[in-house]
């Protein structure tokens, strides 16, 4: 495999100019560098004091925290640590900066091609063929069927000035001829060649009426592939084997054309050839009629809707807040979460001030966690108002939980194909559907209005006993409005727009290349602990049935 490298110049004020590495620490808690782009990124927001930095704007759904060095991926709100660390200074250097180099080089370049690092097969082709277009200078390229001359094989040459076609360079293959030696190769005696004439010879269509070409100094990526495909029409017209290749299915000849110019010399040289096809993104299941989709069982109806906001009304905050609650007459000596003062302080809440003491303190009955109740009553109030409480130093949740999402329709029902890695079970298909509205007092910008991209958006489930869960639990969470938000794409920067809330769906259907596919083993476990973590669990099953 042949892959090209390149050499990168940086500006002296940026990180690698100064020597600053940015590290993320993994999972075995060592530390791993960003790539160069990014840690540039990174240190230009540091060097101009903003206190974070979004790096979605290049592709990474993630938020760097300079105040507590962290890593934040926005969308499952993990968080990794970050360190900046000063490294050896990338070396200077001074006047013009060399230009990137291309292939083909470009004439008069052939003395600028690096040594080889090894005498290898596939070290040594490359800078043949790189000296070889070097040194074509600007004559036309033509192929014709040829013997190679018995004794040696002729060394790569270009033609005197003035030369005929048929006494240009010798064949290709025999020019390759000792490299495929020195790896212990043979060739065959009878290729096509690969000649250079001058400029003056015959115009297209005269003679011989043999097709000329662009110089091969001069050649495009498209000139190359229409090379490649003439070469492969003189292979087959003069009955040479088509170029043995080896497909993912296994080694089969394939057409020299379908081989591509760096197949073809490859090939010629007796290096072994593969060819791979990028994988497809498959995002929806083959076409079904309305005859094929079938109800699920165990569960009512093919769809359902939500409406208005469903808070529980006619409860103050404190009235709520008494049942999660014990009081506490002699709090410890620590910081209340919230406000951060001591407990045995006042609440440092400065905002709108509730009806209860601010030096109140009480402690959540599940949990544990102690608070200034002046605290959590202002967190309470910030909130959605829907008679739940959700503890902000363990998310443990208190009463039940219900989401801000806007108005829509949830459809489900079974399809008869199978998801990859669950051949054994047919599919249950989600589609979710919400219109662009107006924001409502439970919004972030109420009366504004709100877009909503990408809907219908098209989910799914192998219909598996696993799966069915999933979908009935993923019911809950759609009456108790949990699925959706209004907010900030992290996709495309957006605001004020509907967005995935923190339960993660697969809407990629017969291939895994976004991640949001199948195959995967740990999915219905994931999507099982993100519900969880909204206060959705087997127990609400039967508190809905109540």
């Amino acid at each position: 495999t042949i892959r090209p490298v390149r050499r990168s110049y940086y500006d002296p004020s940026s990180a690698p100019g100064k020597g600053v590495v940015w590290e993320w620490e993994n999972d075995s808690g060592s530390w791993t560098p960003y790539d160069m782009d990014v840690g540039i990124t990174i240190q230009r927001a540091y060097e101009k004091q903003h206190p974070w930095v979004d790096l979605s704007a290049i592709g990474f759904c993630y938020v760097i925290d300079f105040a507590t060095m962290g890593q934040i991926n926005r969308q499952t709100q993990r968080k990794r640590r970050v360190r900046r660390r000063l490294d050896m200074v990338y070396p200077l250097v001074s006047g013009t900066l060399p230009k990137s180099q291309s292939w083909p080089a470009s004439p008069g370049a052939a003395a600028a091609l690096p040594v080889p690092a090894c005498a290898c097969p596939q070290c040594l082709l490359v800078m043949s063929v790189k000296a070889t277009v070097s040194a074509a200078g600007p004559g036309t390229a033509t192929l014709q069927p040829r013997k190679a001359p018995p004794g040696p094989p002729a060394a790569l040459k270009t033609p005197a000035p003035g030369a005929k076609a048929h006494d240009g360079m010798a064949t290709m293959r025999g020019s390759l001829k000792p490299l495929a030696a020195q790896g212990g190769r043979q060739q065959a005696a009878s290729t096509p060649t690969l000649s250079s004439a001058s400029s003056t010879a015959s115009p297209p269509g005269a003679g011989s009426g043999k097709a000329s070409h662009p110089s091969l100094s001069t050649l495009n990526r498209s000139h190359l592939q229409r090379l490649a495909i003439a070469q492969s029409r003189v292979l087959i017209a003069s009955g040479v084997p088509t170029v043995p290749v080896k497909n993912l299915t296994g080694s089969s000849p394939v057409n020299p054309a379908l081989a591509g110019i760096t197949g073809i010399l490859m090939s010629a040289a007796g290096l072994p050839v593969c060819l791979t096809r990028p994988p497809k993104l498959v995002l929806h299941p083959p076409p079904v009629s309305k005859s094929e989709i079938q109800s699920i069982p165990g569960i009512s109806h093919t769809y359902r809707k939500t409406t208005k906001k469903q808070a529980k009304k006619g409860k103050t905050p404190e009235e709520v807040l008494k049942k999660y609650l014990q009081k506490v007459r002699h709090p410890p000596d620590e910081d209340c979460t919230i406000c951060m003062e001591r407990l045995s302080s006042p609440s440092g809440y400065k905002g709108p001030q509730p009806a209860i003491k601010p030096d109140l303190v009480g402690k959540l009955v599940k949990c544990g966690h102690i608070f200034h109740l002046h605290c959590l009553v202002a967190m309470y109030n910030n909130g959605n108002k829907d008679g739940s409480l959700q503890c902000p130093t363990c998310k443990t949740i208190y009463g039940v939980k219900t989401g801000t999402q806007p108005p829509g329709k949830m459809e489900y029902h079974i399809i008869p194909h199978a998801l990859p890695g669950h051949s054994d079970c047919k599919t249950i298909r989600i589609i979710y559907n919400i219109p662009p509205g107006v924001q409502g007092p439970e919004h972030p910008n109420p009366g504004k209005s709100f877009t909503a991209r990408g809907f219908p958006r098209h989910c799914y489930l192998p219909d598996s006993e696993k799966g069915r869960k999933v979908l009935k639990l993923l019911l809950v969470a759609w009456d108790r409005r949990l699925i959706f938000a209004i907010g900030t794409s992290s996709t495309t920067g957006e605001s004020d727009t509907v967005i995935w809330n923190e339960i993660h769906h697969k809407t990629e259907f017969g291939s895994n290349l976004t991640g949001h596919g199948y195959p995967d083993i740990n999915y219905l476990d994931n999507v099982l602990a993100e519900l969880a973590a909204q206060g959705i669990t087997e127990e609400s099953l039967a508190q809905e049935k109540d």
